[in-house]
């Protein structure tokens, strides 16, 4: 099965992801913070402007902010998490952690992934060997903690570290370059990271995107991925926080 993936940047330094069966035309955009970028993308689509499915990984304003316009234009339907549906914007599929569904000629699998919000979902779509991880992994990085423990954020990235190692990393924000000389700091001595750090600089001096990643890549790089324990993921995750570099 062959699918197109899109990365599209949203406001400032968002992503929305937009994917295409080519199988069947059929279209899923996740996460669209805004409406202006998504519907210029559907639009330059071999179909232009159809949007089957609008898929949520968690409520942030950033990451749902340009659904109902969307809708308004597309008529997709909008999936999310039932955790979550009182603070989501309208579901017409509600679904919960192990659910699968079909999407074109494949399917998604709904991964548990709380840590940044309480609710947060990521999507894996094994025909297509993306998971779509919102707000959970970044590209050398992870997302704050702004409702979840360190426990619950080192589940769930247990959880994705399980999939595929060729898996596409889809996220949700340009960070890489600033989690860079963060994870710079934790491990200096890694020469696959000092690699993707070097990488990383010439992508963005070049104005281009640093995701997706790949499973593996991370696997290499990324500090809070390769936490021994759910301690290690708390002390990290602290640092960066405070981090000024």
């Amino acid at each position: 099965m062959t699918w197109t993936i899109r990365a599209v940047p949203n406001l400032s330094d968002n992503y929305a992801w937009l994917l295409r069966d080519e199988a069947t035309g059929t279209v899923a955009l996740c996460d669209p913070g805004e409406t202006a970028p998504n519907l210029a993308a559907l639009q330059e689509m071999p179909e232009p402007g159809r949007l089957d499915w609008v898929l949520l990984t968690h409520h942030h304003s950033d990451h749902v902010d340009g659904v109902a316009e969307v809708v308004k234009a597309t008529g997709a339907r909008v999936l999310g998490a039932a955790a979550d549906a009182h603070r989501l914007p309208r579901l017409d599929l509600a679904v919960k952690p192990g659910d699968s569904f079909p999407l074109g000629s494949g399917s998604i699998e709904v991964l548990d992934s709380p840590g940044h919000t309480i609710g947060h979902v990521a999507f894996y779509i094994a025909d297509a060997k993306v998971v779509l991880c919102g707000d959970t992994l970044f590209s050398l990085g992870c997302g704050r903690l702004l409702e979840g423990t360190p426990a619950d954020m080192y589940r769930a990235l247990r959880l994705l570290d399980a999939l595929p190692g060729d898996t596409l990393i889809c996220c949700g924000h340009e960070y890489t370059e600033s989690n860079a000389r963060f994870a710079l700091t934790v491990e200096p001595d890694n020469e696959a990271l000092q690699a993707r750090a070097e990488e990383v600089r010439r992508l963005r001096k070049a104005g281009k995107p640093t995701v997706p990643t790949t499973l593996d890549q991370e696997r290499a790089t990324n500090p809070f991925l390769r936490a021994r324990d759910e301690a290690q993921l708390a002390e990290r995750r602290h640092a960066k926080d405070v981090f000024k570099g």
